[in-house]
């Protein structure tokens, strides 16, 4: 699971008609309607062997602003070499490929917005978020971390996203992925990605 990956491939290189905005296996797009993708769009770079295990795993992403009360999925990359998103609306995808959230690095969650019938998704209000605000995330021992939004940043095609996946400054981050933009129905995706960067508390 651990395909080598252009650094430059931007978000929307592969992985394109699913929304390409969930994560782990392709999900066949069986409705023209937002909300069915396969991946993020977004291709994270190599990474060297996640040794840390100093977080537990992850099983909820709580936002209290946005009442977000998900459940996380443990996906990775698609055939295609992009992060793979959650199979409905309900839940989140954290990509297990990197950091568990509190470890050193960025973690990567992805979650749904726009899902088809109107049926409401995890990350719908995620672009509500400002810098300031808080979100835990709690393990499967009963353990919260709490991050603390920074900063919220569009990436649209050929933008280089490896910052997404990436960090260099020795402190533990976490990064949620959602779509935004105008709903392509031809490819099934949107045609940005919004990412709010976290700091751990």
């Amino acid at each position: 699971m651990r395909p080598g990956i252009s650094l430059r491939r931007s978000l929307f290189a592969v992985g394109i008609a699913g929304i390409v905005c969930s994560a782990a296996a392709i999900y066949l797009l069986t409705s023209a309607a937002p909300g069915r993708n396969s991946s993020t769009g977004m291709s994270p770079p190599p990474l060297g062997q996640v040794t840390q295990a100093d977080a537990g795993l992850p099983v909820r992403l709580i936002i209290p602003k946005i009442h977000v009360d998900a459940a996380i999925e443990h996906l990775g990359l698609t055939p295609e070499g992009a992060m793979a998103v959650p199979a409905g609306p309900a839940d989140v995808a954290w990509y297990d490929l990197g950091p568990r959230p509190g470890e050193i690095g960025s973690a990567v969650i992805a979650g749904h917005v726009g899902w088809k019938d109107n049926i409401r998704a995890a990350f719908d209000s995620v672009a509500s978020l400002r810098p300031g605000d808080t979100l835990f995330v709690e393990d499967a021992q009963g353990a919260s971390v709490t991050f603390v939004v920074r900063e919220l940043r569009m990436y649209d095609q050929n933008q280089n996203d490896s910052d997404v996946f990436t960090s260099t400054d020795g402190k533990a981050h976490l990064n949620l992925i959602a779509c935004e933009g105008v709903w392509d129905a031809a490819t099934k995706s949107y045609s940005k990605r919004l990412v709010i960067f976290t700091d751990k508390e």
